[in-house]
């Protein structure tokens, strides 16, 4: 599987490619190692598929599957939520952002970007999650108050993610000029960005979309947890 076809199946293809040193599982199924997150996929969701599934450390947060496929009938699992998501990709970079006295974060910034994903919950975050690439945020009064950064990679392609700001900071453009920044970024290393929101978060939408992203497809996340 080549170019944008590697987007319908992205936790797969990334976990059986670029990151697969990041994830433990085998040629049927896998998963990021829980300090990086809890998403999964398996190759197919047959009955060996879910046996596979169930072989995998699970964890109280449960094995996030996000794929193009919804897992119907999941042998020994129940499911405790499945929506849609968009998918939304971008091709050119656009102008500069606005200004912003945007920081780079790293391992010492660790504990504030967990508890600032903790609070606005932009999607599944972990101790480690910012070590999957580059992260930048915005600090107000010496406090983390926004951040954006990369999460999946895929043979020329990264994905923006982690992209929240704190609710007395909003509306004020930071995420935008944050996500601007790391898009342009990956662009410029001549991949191409993609990323995915709930069907329906209007808001964060037409955020993308005035970055110049537009909708490719639909993708959907499906939370299992073993039915023992």
């Amino acid at each position: 599987m080549r170019g944008e076809a590697l987007l319908n199946r992205p936790v797969w293809n990334a976990l059986s490619g670029a990151q697969n040193h990041l994830s433990f599982g085998n040629n049927v199924a896998r998963r990021f190692a829980p300090q990086y997150g809890p998403l999964t996929a398996a190759i197919d969701y047959s009955e060996d598929g879910f046996a596979a599934l169930r072989d995998l450390e699970i964890g109280e947060t449960g094995l996030w599957v996000f794929d193009e496929f919804i897992p119907v009938n999941p042998i020994g699992f129940e499911i405790l939520l499945c929506v849609p998501c968009v998918q939304m990709i971008a091709y050119e970079a656009t102008d500069a952002p606005l200004e912003l006295d945007m920081i780079e974060l790293n391992d010492y910034d660790a504990p504030e970007m967990l508890a600032l994903a903790e609070l606005t919950r932009p999607g599944p975050f972990s101790t480690h999650t910012h070590q999957l690439g580059q992260f930048i945020g915005f600090k107000a009064n010496g406090k983390l108050v926004a951040m954006a950064g990369e999460r999946m990679k895929l043979a020329g392609f990264a994905e923006l993610s982690g992209v929240c700001t704190h609710p007395d900071y909003r509306g004020r453009g930071h995420a935008k000029a944050l996500s601007q920044i790391i898009t342009n970024r990956i662009i410029a290393r001549g991949e191409k960005p993609f990323l995915h929101t709930y069907q329906g978060n209007d808001v964060a939408i037409n955020l993308y979309q005035s970055l110049g992203y537009q909708a490719r497809a639909t993708v959907h996340l499906t939370v299992l947890k073993p039915a023992w």
